[in-house]
């Protein structure tokens, strides 16, 4: 009942041509931004939730490059506090976590109680860019495959709440954002080499998405497909789809009522500062 209450809840109020049926129209700012913004309210009642209840919450976010992963974590935190909502985006193992268990450098990431971590790719790069890029050996790809799902089915009866979403880009969408990146100096710095390398194997990455697909989507750590062409469209669908999988409800929070400010000790605080080193006002 809580999940449907909730996507209730998110239903989107567009109204562009389209959204009724076939390919929706573009989406306006405004609808959009006043969407996001219910969306960002909800998210902050599911904050305080989790910090009420003590609840664990992972959310794994995968997805080819370009598919919008960061404009849509973005989205997610940017009006929650990061004590609670930690983003967790892990670079190239190191030499000693190379020896590890493979699991054992995400799972140092894992949430306490009280806490919801967004795995910004997660332990699924070894389905994904390690396979297809020939980090990590057929074998080792296989034996993840096979006990990936006892390791989620673990995790989830642990008591975290685990929501994984599949970003999918189209090819010509994929394109035109590569394209973006490379003639736009603002958005450079996101092309790596590893980026421009995966970009002309597409149909690898497919493959390997397909055999990740089927081998880990259960019934109790399922996989979600987002279609992310439409960027606003997948943030505003992506947030209201993990309001759906938490069984939140709203945490009554007592009326903040500031105290008087004292006046004791009063002095010219602003007096003492002048002739100290100031930001120019060059704006």
């Amino acid at each position: 009942m809580a999940k449907a209450k909730h996507a209730a809840e998110g239903k989107s109020s567009d109204t562009s041509p389209g959204a009724s049926g076939g390919k929706p129209g573009k989406m306006k700012d405004k609808v959009y931004l006043e969407e996001l913004e219910t969306l960002q309210v909800r998210l902050c009642h599911l904050q305080d939730w989790v910090k009420a209840t003590g609840a664990r919450v992972i959310v794994v976010l995968e997805g080819r490059d370009a598919a919008g992963k960061g404009g849509f974590i973005k989205a997610l935190t940017e009006r929650v506090s990061p004590r609670v909502f930690r983003v967790a985006a892990l670079p190239a193992p190191s030499e000693r976590e190379k020896t590890q268990l493979f699991m054992q450098r995400y799972i140092a990431h894992f949430p306490s109680g009280g806490e919801i971590v967004i795995f910004d790719r997660s332990w699924y790069n070894r389905a994904g860019v390690e396979y297809v890029m020939g980090f990590c050996s057929k074998d080792e790809h296989r034996d993840f495959l096979e006990a990936c799902p006892t390791a989620e089915r673990w995790i989830v009866g642990s008591g975290i709440i685990l929501i994984k979403i599949w970003l999918e880009v189209g090819m010509e969408e994929q394109d035109r954002r590569f394209h973006a990146r490379v003639n736009d100096p603002l958005r450079q710095w996101k092309l790596s080499p590893m980026d421009v390398e995966s970009y002309s194997r597409w149909y690898d990455y497919s493959r390997a998405r397909d055999q990740m697909l089927a081998a880990t989507d259960r019934e109790e750590s399922p996989w979600y497909i987002l279609r992310s062409d439409d960027k606003k469209r997948a943030r505003l669908n992506g947030i209201a789809h993990i309001l759906s999988q938490v069984p939140y409800e709203r945490v009554d929070r007592p009326k903040i009522e500031l105290p008087k400010r004292s006046d004791k000790h009063k002095y010219d605080d602003q007096s003492i500062l002048v002739g100290r080193r100031m930001v120019a006002a060059v704006y």
